[in-house]
């Protein structure tokens, strides 16, 4: 594989104006346009025809991580506003979700928003649960790169900090859309399979599935799994480096269940369509796990996918897809493990030899952003006949916007 490092990101960019990034859902989520590309054809429809798109023996793969309400909102007396934004446990070693069920006390890494004003040793906030009034303290702890570690702690017992979160947090929307949080966010900006708690963005492109379309997948008798990848605020880095290799893509916690991967398995002469950069992100690091084993790297039973790792010349081993599923069911058999779990910061270039999927549903990506490098490594240089068709036919863009259907090359 020729070495993709040097890739000048200006290659990636595209004359995306405001007009046309979606500020609000639509009033049904199934009802956005989907934009098809298959056998170098552009095809346009509605997501709620997306089944009538897809091969009948597919497997589709999503992720089903849940948006927190990350953002909580100190007012102070003076009436300057400090927000503080959690992004992960302090000890991200820890599951995430043993770390929402503390009660009375946590530590997290937050970014803290008017950080200068903070002149006090914490901060309160008051919540009310059942008609009684509890109150929140955070205190800041440590410093961490741009980030705070926040010790929390609250005199609501019989509350976990997950629970706490729900009565008292502001769900997180992405900076472009340049907006506060609505009430109707809570709902639209989570996919109705939402199930592990962990994110601090969307996976979006699950943002268009509803129990209608679960129903005629099923019907067509297309399968459906589950992996879980907690997105994290990396997700909306732009690149602002000259070349690629002068970018440090933010690593973000994956957990993979025995019987997904056993699906995986079982189905992979089918057709792999990944439902967001997320899923395919953690499908592909699942096979540099793979590698890993066969290699004899693996010391602590976890997943530690590196940013290069794919493309360094000691993991080109030929091995297949096939064969690294069962190396994997073989190690967590070994070692007596049901849900795979650790981290990957993969990055998915242009030149790349996707694994397992050979499709991706997806919304329109930012420019210059290394989600579009993604779609690139799929689509190749077509991605720009594409996404200038779009933007010709009038397409909402970004988070809240349409979605695609894309075949691999």
């Amino acid at each position: 594989m020729t070495d993709p490092r040097k890739i000048n990101i200006s290659d990636f960019d595209y004359p995306l104006k405001d007009s046309q990034i979606a500020r609000f859902p639509l009033a049904n989520r199934d009802q956005s346009k989907l934009l098809i590309y298959k056998n170098q054809e552009i095809i346009t429809d509605i997501f709620s025809n997306l089944p009538q798109h897809l091969p009948s023996d597919s497997l589709l793969v999503f992720n089903n991580t849940k948006v927190i309400h990350a953002r909580i909102l100190f007012a102070k007396p003076s009436g300057s506003q400090i927000e503080i934004f959690c992004l992960e446990p302090a000890d991200n070693k820890k599951d995430i979700q043993l770390v929402f069920q503390q009660r009375e006390k946590c530590e997290w890494k937050c970014f803290v928003g008017n950080n200068k004003r903070w002149k006090e040793p914490f901060l309160t906030k008051t919540f009310e649960d059942k008609e009684n009034t509890y109150q929140i303290k955070a205190e800041r702890k440590t410093a961490v790169e741009n980030a705070w570690i926040i010790e929390f702690s609250w005199n609501a017992t019989h509350l976990s900090f997950s629970e706490v979160l729900d009565k008292l947090g502001v769900i997180p929307l992405p900076p472009y859309l340049n907006r506060e949080a609505q009430d109707t966010d809570n709902e639209r900006y989570q996919t109705v399979y939402a199930k592990q708690n962990g994110s601090v963005a969307a996976p979006t492109a699950g943002l268009h599935f509803t129990d209608n379309t679960f129903e005629a997948l099923q019907q067509k008798g297309i399968i459906c799994a589950n992996l879980t990848l907690h997105v994290g605020a990396g997700t909306f880095k732009p690149v602002s480096s000259e070349t690629i290799d002068q970018h440090t893509m933010h690593s973000e916690k994956i957990y993979i269940e025995y019987d997904f991967i056993k699906t995986l398995l079982q189905n992979i002469n089918k057709t792999i369509i990944t439902v967001g950069t997320t899923s395919t992100r953690s499908l592909e690091s699942l096979y540099w796990f793979g590698v890993k084993l066969h290699l004899g790297e693996i010391v602590n039973h976890e997943i530690d996918i590196l940013q290069w790792d794919a493309y360094q010349e000691k993991y080109q081993c030929n091995l297949t897809a096939t064969k690294a599923l069962e190396l994997i069911l073989n190690f967590m058999n070994t070692n007596q493990i049901s849900v795979l779990s650790g981290q990957t910061q993969m990055m998915i270039l242009p030149g790349y030899q996707f694994k397992f999927a050979k499709g991706i549903v997806t919304n329109f990506h930012q420019p210059k952003s290394t989600l579009l490098l993604l779609i690139s490594a799929m689509l190749g240089e077509k991605w720009k006949e594409i996404y200038q068709y779009a933007l010709e036919n009038d397409f909402r863009f970004l988070s809240y916007g349409d979605s695609c259907l894309f075949f691999n090359k």
